[in-house]
């Protein structure tokens, strides 16, 4: 995963672009590249077309929810958590991906931010301060993400060998118990032709060595 696409992208509204500063800073000091769009001239199709497509490669997602979000029906950062939203949707329940972040005492329960976030654990960093354990941890999900494609965990492949060895244990053991229960249904048989014709059970049918005259050994 190369460094433009193992990235924290951080969707905040415009009146929250101080606490919004202060994470991308801890994130930064922390060694995580960040995007975080400072333009206050937002708008046009290039501009656009770069938001969507950052949403679509970035690793993590932050959504920095407050009050100035809840007091907002529109802006461009709910069509950003849209976004980010329907690529979660693309991907596996413990995929880390979206991590809200809200900088005041905005309530969890009650907040207008899509269900999706609910289903998250939220970190609370009251004006973006001390934002450094959550760095931390951003830059933890970042290296355990970026390692996971990579190899095959050690464990899971000596529990793959076990079972593959149980396995061939038991078509072993099942192998033997066929040969010796077609080795009881042949001695049975001998045992029936023995009495049928009359010789003894306990003779060995053999050859003569001298004539080749069938004979009968006690």
């Amino acid at each position: 995963m190369n460094a433009s696409i193992n990235a924290v992208f951080l969707s905040y509204a415009s009146q929250d672009v101080a606490a919004a500063r202060r994470i991308d800073e801890a994130l930064r000091a922390a060694g995580v590249v960040v995007w975080f769009d400072e333009s206050e001239l937002r708008g046009g199709d290039a501009w656009d077309a770069s938001i969507r497509k950052k949403i679509k490669e970035c690793a993590l997602f932050v959504p920095i929810i407050s009050a100035n979000t809840e007091s907002r029906s529109e802006g461009y950062f709910r069509l950003e958590w849209k976004l980010a939203v329907d690529r979660s949707h693309l991907m596996a329940d413990d995929q880390p991906f979206l991590l809200p972040v809200v900088i005041d005492d905005t309530s969890e329960v009650s907040a207008r931010v899509p269900d999706r976030f609910r289903e998250r654990q939220w970190s609370r960093l009251p004006a973006g301060e001390n934002a450094d354990v959550f760095a931390e941890h951003a830059r933890s999900l970042l290296g355990s993400s970026e390692a996971v494609p990579a190899t095959i965990a050690p464990s899971a492949v000596r529990a793959k060998a076990a079972a593959i060895a149980g396995k061939s244990r038991f078509f072993k053991g099942r192998r033997r118990a066929r040969r010796r229960d077609r080795g009881a249904d042949r001695s049975g048989s001998f045992a029936d032709g023995c009495q049928g014709s009359g010789v003894g059970c306990g003779a060995t049918v053999h050859a003569d060595r001298n004539d080749g005259t069938p004979g009968a050994e006690s």
